[in-house]
């Protein structure tokens, strides 16, 4: 039996909306956290246990928390510890039981925010960005640090923003 909606921790928009504190890690962060068998997984599991000794919540956003399950849950991905759509959304769920975690809905200002990065370029983004500025908007509207492995973060000019250091040494674009 699954918990009822009114037991998730989340933060909504409302009349009194302000910005959050914490870090909105990007997909590659969160399934490099799931699994041990993940190439960058140390490092995540290392940014993880930094954060939970500052007291820095991390907060999944809807894109984040879609590309996590879907990702999780593919073959081509996860090999032999790919997981179906259920344990998926349970791995999730055990995420947000967690003190440190927690979702954020939509957040005012978010188009607002993608409105001025896609008209500050002189060349249109490429669409193979588009969730990646997404996402960047979405960290950029609601004050929060954006954490990847993906160097391509670095090109949005975030405010707050943070690129993990891979086992080579430097961020990678890969998942």
């Amino acid at each position: 039996m699954s918990e009822p909606l009114s037991s998730w921790r989340v933060a909504e928009a409302s009349a009194n909306w302000r910005t959050a504190s914490g870090d909105l890690p990007d997909v590659n962060v969160w399934l490099a956290l799931c699994s041990a068998a993940h190439p960058f997984h140390a490092a995540a599991m290392q940014y993880w246990q930094s954060s939970c000794q500052s007291g820095t919540t991390l907060w999944f956003c809807r894109a984040t928390m879609m590309g996590m399950i879907r990702l999780l849950s593919q073959p081509r991905v996860m090999g032999a510890n790919v997981l179906d759509l259920a344990q998926a959304m349970a791995l999730y769920r055990q995420w947000l039981a967690t003190p440190a975690v927690e979702l954020w809905f939509e957040v005012p200002g978010v188009d607002d925010a993608l409105d001025q990065m896609l008209v500050r370029r002189v060349q249109p983004w490429s669409a193979r960005l588009w969730t990646d500025l997404c996402l960047a908007a979405t960290a950029q509207a609601a004050g929060l640090r954006l954490v990847s492995f993906d160097r391509d973060f670095e090109r949005f000019n975030l405010e707050r923003y943070l690129i993990l250091q891979t086992p080579s040494g430097s961020g990678s674009e890969a998942i």
